[in-house]
């Protein structure tokens, strides 16, 4: 549902922090996984709602411990709904020539973070489509079973249970779909727009200011279900406000991003890439790295290579300033490092603006170009702020020669 949002200063993800997988539950078509801890939030909501809220009024006299475990079950198929709508964005987006790096499941709903953007209107329109139509699907699929249980004679708590599974997944599908980045529906506006106009930056625009002017409605719903509504429950009015906010904040990332985008143009990772890189070799104990690399360079971040000078990880201050002083002699510098699964990689001819959903993680920023197994460079934040900051002048400048 949220994805893809970034912070012009720093070119991370604005709200990502909030967002990282806590727990990995491992890959999915080649998709990795993952759960944030705000999840068990939504987890305890859904179960006590359903177990001593719904299911209760619909079914009762049965035993407690029946509707705890079937607002168990609602919640693990609720998130398992959320991971169909994520994973099939990201297979699609695979499909259009974009990278996935992964899922991550929230409080929120899911966020598939994609590795750059679709190179045409079409391409984005698939993307963004396809999640609330396997909403659409799963929440028919629901409620079919639940008619043909109704028709075989079949009532109780399972049926109810499958029940507000199709409901939910309507419910998400039609919320999806309103146009308003970064909804769904709003990426669905943005490759409409672009179709049309034929200049994507507009379109981005347009989708993300109809985002904050949605996100700001809802804030408002919010504040005036507690004042003026007292017959409504205060947690729903303040969760409607926080969705509200959340929507609101995601929205103008999402406009700072494509101003950012704009900004780095046609640029290439080599164009901007610090080509003097110092590489540490594995083995090497974390006081032999501190003494004879980091001591005696300006450099705060080492590719880690093997005998053959192919990368397998990446080493920064911070990591290394994790062990602590009596352990330096005994602990390899690959245990410390990022490995070459959780490092974010890059070749020479990779559009910059790709960079910019990607520089975060055990890297510390950090993207290290590599061509032919070979590491050739590194794009640091500072990097990519000097960039933009040279975008300006000369932006500044071509208007004052005018």
């Amino acid at each position: 549902m949220l994805d893809r949002l970034t912070e012009p200063g720093a070119a991370a993800p604005s709200w990502r922090c909030a967002v990282n997988e806590t727990l990995r539950l491992g890959e999915f078509a080649g998709v990795r996984i993952g759960v944030n801890w705000s999840v068990l939030v939504i987890f305890v909501l859904v179960l006590l709602g359903i177990g001593f809220g719904y299911l209760p009024l619909q079914y009762p006299d049965r035993a407690a411990g029946v509707y705890l475990l079937a607002g168990a079950i609602t919640a693990v198929a609720f998130f398992l709904s959320l991971l169909a709508h994520e994973l099939a964005h990201a297979i699609v987006a695979r499909g259009e020539g974009v990278g996935v790096e992964g899922i991550t499941l929230w409080m929120f709903g899911g966020v598939a973070k994609l590795e750059g953007e679709a190179m045409d209107p079409r391409g984005d329109l698939r993307i963004s489509a396809v999640g609330p139509l396997v909403s659409v699907v799963l929440g028919v699929a629901f409620y079919g079973i639940t008619l043909l249980g109704t028709a075989l004679g079949v009532d109780g708590v399972a049926i109810g249970v499958i029940n507000w599974l199709g409901f939910i997944n309507i419910a998400l599908a039609v919320f999806n779909l309103v146009p308003a980045a970064p909804l769904d529906g709003g990426r669905i506006l943005r490759a409409l727009l672009w179709k049309r106009r034929g200049d994507r930056f507009s379109a981005s625009i347009t989708a993300s200011r109809a985002g904050k002017a949605f996100g700001f409605g809802l804030v408002a719903l919010g504040l005036v279900t507690i004042i003026m509504i007292p017959q409504i429950p205060l947690f729903n009015g303040l969760w409607i406000a926080l969705l509200g906010w959340i929507l609101a904040t995601a929205a103008a990332a999402e406009e700072q991003h494509a101003r950012i985008q704009r900004s780095f143009g046609d640029l290439r990772v080599s164009d901007v890439m610090s080509v003097e890189v110092m590489t540490v070799p594995r083995g090497l104990a974390v006081q032999d790295v501190l003494e004879d690399y980091v001591l005696r360079s300006r450099y705060s971040a080492f590719p880690v290579v093997d005998g053959q000078d192919r990368p397998t990880g990446l080493v920064t201050l911070n990591h290394l300033k994790r062990i602590d002083r009596e352990d330096r002699a005994h602990v390899a510098v690959e245990d410390v490092a990022c490995s070459r699964e959780d490092m974010v990689v890059a070749e020479p001819d990779t559009p910059l603006a790709e960079l910019l959903t990607r520089m975060q993680g055990c890297a510390d920023g950090r993207v290290v170009v590599i061509d032919q197994d070979r590491v050739v460079g590194i794009v640091s934040h500072t990097d990519m702020a000097r960039t933009l900051q040279l975008a300006d002048l000369r932006t500044e400048g071509d208007r004052q020669h005018i």
